[in-house]
């Protein structure tokens, strides 16, 4: 009997394709945010890796010349929220439940809260992980990647698809590599191997000049985009 319960194939029936519709709710995600010329970037990575921080950094930098919202994903809490709250910019927190990565629906429910003309730039910031957001567009104009140093050098080649398919990658917290025992050059050089038309930043919150060049990157994205490009 238990063998053959092992043999027996099941056939399930699916009545849409979660990833056509998906792809649907992402285009016309797109479609709103360049109807109101606002730059759009979902950066995703794992829990940990910075990402919260280095939005923070791009809010204070950019808030006195562009007008901000964020959307904050995470599966229940809102803490990352609260942070972009107090620095005074338009916050929208969208938990997802037991899913692993934001959604093109959970993005449009978002987006239908605030008035997107207002608005200069959009930070979505997705669920900490490496894997889930990769098969997922947002609708967003820029896809970044952010790692860490303290994951360990070999995080890169552990998940390639995601920097396959990111426009940016960012190595942050390069400050404690050292005392980590991982070596930066390796964690480029695999992001490299893997896609050699990525740009790659190297970023620590205590390097300023490295915070500047993380922000240029948003400011000129912000300025392409008003642009028309």
């Amino acid at each position: 009997m238990w063998m053959r319960m092992l043999n027996m194939s099941h056939i399930i029936s699916m009545k849409h394709d979660v990833f056509k519709e998906n792809k649907n709710t992402a285009s016309k995600n797109k479609k709103m945010l360049k109807d109101s010329n606002v730059f759009a970037v979902n950066i995703m990575g794992a829990i940990g890796s910075g990402k919260t921080t280095l939005i923070e950094e791009a809010i204070k930098a950019l808030k006195g010349k562009y007008r901000i919202a964020v959307i904050a994903g995470d599966v229940i809490a809102d803490m990352d929220a609260s942070r972009f709250i107090r620095l005074g910019v338009t916050t929208i927190p969208a938990n997802t439940g037991k899913e692993c990565h934001l959604d093109a629906h959970l993005v449009e429910h978002s987006l239908s809260e605030i008035n997107l003309k207002d608005y200069d730039v959009l930070f979505i910031e997705n669920v900490g992980n490496l894997i889930c957001p990769t098969d997922f567009d947002l609708g967003e104009d820029m896809k970044i990647v952010v790692v860490s140093v303290s994951e360990g050098d070999d995080i890169i080649l552990k998940h390639p698809v995601i920097f396959k398919t990111s426009e940016l990658a960012v190595i942050n917290k390069i400050d404690i590599a050292e005392a980590v025992g991982v070596d930066p050059a390796t964690m480029v050089r695999d992001i490299n191997f893997l896609n050699s038309k990525i740009p790659v930043l190297l970023t620590s919150k205590k390097d300023q000049k490295t915070v500047d060049a993380w922000v240029n990157v948003i400011e000129k994205g912000i300025l392409s985009k008003k642009q028309g490009k």
